[in-house]
């Protein structure tokens, strides 16, 4: 197995040349960050980079890898996260959080997937009765998400195939128990790539 710098350059090598970030990085960026030795802001771009074009699974993989290897616990979830998307798709939304003087949530909790609350989605039991699926949760470009908070999130269900019907503009609700916790609008449903 290759060290995590290794894995790294491989990866910058991996992307288009013309590849760039959101903040308007680019691959020659990290290329540069590289020969700096600035190995957790080269992790950091290529992630960035990657979301923002299209990536195989193996390249999710190799980064998860590295981040693994530098101990970037919460980099490895993200880069994990991805792949998964790959394989399952995804569904995003924008969640608004009731709350606690609403009967929401106490307390703020850590937007890096490792909530996995119920969702109401529109589907019904054969008696009738509203049904819920669990998701895994990614809060995007915030690192928590409290009481009565905004923020757009990438959901990651148990049975993605159950909400392949959403469409953007609908409207579900997180459940944590009775009554819901928050609302969300569907902004986006990715199918798999892989």
């Amino acid at each position: 197995m290759d060290d995590a710098f290794t894995l790294l350059r491989q990866v910058a090598d991996l992307l288009p040349g013309d590849a760039a970030a959101e903040c308007g990085m680019t691959v020659e960026d990290a290329r540069e960050a590289i020969e700096l030795q600035e190995w957790e802001m080269v992790l950091d771009l290529l992630i960035e980079i990657a979301e923002v074009h299209p990536v195989p699974l193996a390249l999710w993989d190799t980064l998860a890898e590295a981040a693994r290897q530098m101990m970037l616990d919460r980099s490895r979830r993200r880069c994990e996260w991805h792949g998964w998307e790959v394989r399952h798709g995804t569904v995003r939304a924008r969640l608004t959080l009731l709350g606690a003087d609403e009967g929401g949530r106490r307390s703020a909790f850590s937007g890096d997937g490792q909530l996995s609350p119920l969702w109401d989605i529109g589907g019904r039991a054969a008696d009738g009765q509203r049904e819920v699926r669990i998701a895994r949760l990614w809060v995007e470009c915030v690192q928590d998400l409290g009481p009565g908070e905004t923020a757009d999130v990438r959901l990651a269900p148990l049975s993605p195939e159950q909400w392949r019907h959403l469409k953007p503009g609908d409207v579900i609700t997180m459940h944590e128990g009775r009554p819901a916790v928050g609302t969300a609008t569907v902004i986006e449903v990715r199918p798999p790539r892989a």
